[in-house]
């Protein structure tokens, strides 16, 4: 998986939603990703969450399709425990900031893969992950 990416949910969900503000960004960046041949990687948390959203906010026909997308054009990992338990230990690192455990997990998952995040979050810059732009 080299030059990979690791998506968060932002841009996930921006991808599908016409009226999120990143939106076109999205598209341009997918665009950017398929020129460069870079492989999309997306973390089991933020395919349950980036679903939910999908789900809830655009409807079943719409999450359905984007899920059958996401599974045929993106490579799925999962966290292993330890990395759970570092997520963990971020989160309570930075008490004074909103950050998630789904966000944690994935800077986590960068860290060790060695790859960049794929975010619209500025909290990724607080948890010193590398952010591709």
């Amino acid at each position: 998986m080299t030059g990979s990416v690791l998506a968060d949910t932002g841009p996930l969900y921006a991808s599908v939603d016409l009226d999120d503000a990143h939106h076109q960004q999205s598209q341009r960046e997918l665009k950017r990703l398929a020129r460069e041949r870079r492989d999309v990687v997306v973390a089991y948390p933020a395919l349950l969450e980036a679903y939910t959203l999908v789900l809830y906010r655009l409807g079943t026909e719409t999450a359905s399709s984007w899920l059958r997308e996401i599974l045929s054009g993106a490579s799925l990992i999962n966290p292993t425990s330890e990395d759970y338990r570092e997520a963990a230990n971020v989160v309570l690192k930075f008490t004074d900031q909103p950050i998630t455990l789904v966000d944690a997990i994935i800077a986590v998952l960068a860290s060790r893969l060695g790859f960049e995040v794929w975010t619209y979050d500025h909290h990724f810059d607080l948890m010193r992950a590398r952010v591709w732009c």
